[in-house]
């Protein structure tokens, strides 16, 4: 994953971008009834069950919306919520609450299904030594907040995006002329770029297992798509010469399963793919 300063310029830009694309020149449903000097308060309120998150990245937004609005928070990231809790309260200039409503409450009900969702994918592997994955299947734009939220519900981040992990999958391997040529290649780009970035190869068969273990400083063999049996076999091949993630249409049913094989990482698309948002709202208050 990125560094931490990486990460703080990723927020600041999903948040203008955000503010831009929704305000534009103005808030003019709220510019045409509410006296520029009124004040308010509000409290997000939650309308359903799970594990909230977007809390600290609410915090962001209403900072650079109005930096003299105040926030009240009762409910902290990463806890577990029901309908009727409330998560914060809001206090300040109206026209500001308004103005941040909408990208709050959009980024915390996504944010807050994904951290339920991978909450309840760290249960199901209680026991096991294998941590939950993210993946690059993400929001285009919004990909920070939802890797995140992922971290909230007590996942791991897999690479940011292209650029802070090599990661040779199928067609890559396909293109290059096979696995030992993709693995030759990378390793004599990172030299002549002086470049020190993890290499994960992705192996489709036990074939490929063989191929990849041949070689030193594979950070991490990708077993892609291997029933149990393989999976099994291909832990067993690699050893601690690497280490090992199970993937590939991998859901809650599955899950198990493989962390019981004794891979080390199983990753899922479905964390951020395949979500429905936790129901919020922002209601005024007196």
């Amino acid at each position: 994953m990125i560094n931490q300063i990486q990460f703080e310029k990723e927020i600041k830009l999903i948040i203008a971008n955000a503010i831009r694309e929704d305000v534009g020149d103005g808030d003019h449903s709220s510019l045409a009834c509410i006296p520029s000097t009124a004040d308010g308060k509000a409290k997000l309120l939650v309308k359903d069950t799970g594990v909230i998150a977007g809390v600290d990245f609410a915090l962001e937004v209403f900072k650079y919306v109005d930096e003299n609005l105040s926030v009240d928070i009762l409910i902290h990231d990463g806890q577990k919520v029901r309908k009727g809790d409330i998560v914060l309260y809001v206090t300040g200039s109206s026209l500001s609450i308004l103005k941040a409503e909408r990208l709050v409450l959009n980024a915390m009900q996504r944010m807050s299904a994904i951290a339920t969702k991978t909450a309840h994918y760290v249960d199901l592997l209680k026991g096991t030594r294998a941590k939950v994955l993210d993946t690059r299947k993400t929001t285009p734009g919004i990909r920070a907040i939802e890797k995140w939220a992922v971290k909230i519900g007590g996942g791991e981040n897999h690479r940011f995006a292209l650029y802070d992990m090599i990661m040779l999958k199928d067609n890559h391997i396909d293109f290059a002329g096979g696995v030992a040529k993709a693995i030759q290649q990378t390793k004599k780009y990172l030299k002549e770029k002086d470049k020190d970035l993890k290499i994960i190869v992705e192996a489709r068969d036990l074939k490929e297992v063989k191929e990849i273990i041949e070689f030193e400083g594979i950070h991490r063999v990708l077993i892609d798509n291997f029933n149990e049996e393989d999976t099994k076999e291909a832990v067993r091949l690699i050893g601690d010469k690497s280490q090992t993630e199970s993937s590939g249409g991998i859901n809650e049913e599955s899950l198990r399963m493989y962390a019981e094989c004794g891979v080390d990482y199983i990753s899922s698309g479905a964390l951020t793919h395949s979500i429905h948002n936790l129901d919020l709202s922002l209601k005024a208050v007196d």
